[in-house]
């Protein structure tokens, strides 16, 4: 059901060479963008015409309008399963109490008498925010959106989902309610890169955004990727990951449970286990074809994903090779279950969320830990973090001289220039004081 990859017994390789030998999904988004670059350009000459022509072919459905009706909002929230309700609400209030802390603060610094740098955070005046809905409905995902935009101060946020022909053209209800208890009301009915598009160009119905984020399918990242330069995007989201690294205290029924957890996103969903015990490893083969065989999802998604190049069972010679291991691959979501889970989670450098421990498990940071789950994936953890409110804010730096300040950097900023040969970059100073460089 799912392979092995042997490293003991060799020093592991360095940088590139080690990532190599780990499984990694194959997701070409750059062939794909081939294909979007058109439907972009379409939306973006024909509005919304071109996205009722996009539902129509793409999702099977008639619209007469794509903006989401405010009273299908209401409804959705009215209809919500309490039980469904009372979750969304937790969610929603663990991940205010996370994203309010990460809010930043103007400040100002005093570089010499008379001369101060101020950095303060602007929030972006309008996001498009994405929520997926193909094999599965994410309300999660507009939660994980939202909430950072509304904690950042992001005056306008418009949200996009799919319509679903089983709904008369909405999204899912499920979505529409999330976005009416979140107080989003500006809602439209469209998915894949049509979506990104309008929110990039704008369309009659809808203006305009500075900004795109949250996860999709391939089609969506590539017109991220289409866009990049445009609008900010926060990043081309590839196929789920989970790594877990793990020595023998790992209970493997915990272990099988959460590697099949992120196997049952989707067909192509990474599953990798990392660890330096040949018994752990045996026992959770053995304990994934029970646990398989008792949940949804199994031959279209979770087998095809557990067999597939991007999940394997990682053997190493000891938990320090296992470090180095999960290092390179840089996952999505990294569990640690080990002795001293915690000292181990603090030497890892790459990864987008980290789990501590059993009772930290993958899926709790998907709906209710407080953490977001909009992360980097196919090994961007290296150099990108996830979704957070930063995300949603640019720093801006105040300057601020006075005369005589200016005066005493003067000789400095000409030398400069002109080691540069810009001397009119000296000259906008030389002209301040007469033409002549003031005395250090």
């Amino acid at each position: 059901m799912i392979s092995r990859i042997d490293l003991r017994g060799n020093t592991l390789p360095e940088g590139g060479a080690l990532r190599d030998l780990l499984p990694r999904a194959e997701f070409d988004v750059e062939a794909a963008l081939k294909k979007v670059r058109p439907i972009c350009e379409d939306v973006h000459h024909r509005g919304t015409a071109a996205l009722i022509e996009y539902a129509q072919k793409f999702d099977g459905v008639e619209l007469k309008q794509v903006r989401v009706p405010a009273e299908a909002l209401k409804t959705a929230l009215e209809q919500l399963d309490p039980a469904v309700r009372a979750a969304l609400e937790e969610s929603i209030r663990r991940a205010r109490i996370v994203h309010r802390n990460q809010r930043r603060t103007e400040h100002t610094t005093q570089v010499v008498p008379g001369g101060t740098v101020t950095e303060k955070w602007v929030p972006v005046e309008r996001v498009g925010l994405y929520a997926p809905g193909g094999r599965s409905v994410y309300p999660s995902s507009v939660v994980m959106n939202v909430v950072p935009a509304q904690e950042a101060g992001v005056e306008s946020i418009a949200l996009a989902s799919p319509p679903q022909k089983e709904f008369g053209g909405l999204p899912h209800p499920t979505i529409l309610a999330a976005c009416a208890l979140l107080g989003v009301d500006e809602v439209y009915a469209a998915g894949g890169a049509q979506a990104v598009a309008m929110f990039a160009y704008g369309t009659e119905d809808c203006p305009p955004a500075n900004m795109v984020t949250g996860p999709g399918n391939i089609w969506v990242a590539a017109a991220k990727r289409y866009f990049t330069g445009k609008i900010g995007i926060d990043t081309e989201a590839g196929p789920t990951e989970i790594a877990v690294l793990a020595d023998s205290t790992a209970d493997p029924v915990h272990v099988a449970a959460d590697l099949i957890s992120q196997a049952e996103h989707d067909p192509l969903a990474a599953a990798v286990l990392v660890t330096d015990s040949e018994e752990l490893a045996a026992a959770v083969e053995k304990e994934l074809e029970p646990q398989v065989a008792a949940t949804k999802h199994i031959e279209d998604r979770i087998k095809p994903a557990l067999a597939g190049r991007q999940s394997a069972i990682v053997l190493v010679d000891s938990l320090e090779d296992g470090l180095k291991v999960v290092d390179a691959y840089g996952a999505e979501h990294l569990e640690i279950q080990t002795a001293d889970a915690a000292a181990w989670a603090a030497r890892v450098r790459n990864a987008g969320a980290i789990f501590v421990g059993p009772w930290s498990p993958v899926s709790l940071g998907d709906y209710c830990a407080g953490s977001n789950h909009v992360l980097p994936t196919g090994g961007c953890a290296c150099h990108s973090s996830g979704l957070s409110v930063q995300s949603f804010l640019r720093g801006i730096h105040i300057v601020d001289y006075t005369r005589d300040a200016l005066a005493e950097v003067t000789h400095h900023v000409v030398t400069l220039a002109e080691a540069e040969d810009l001397p009119a970059h000296g000259a906008a100073l030389k002209a301040r004081f007469g033409w002549k460089v003031p005395q250090a």
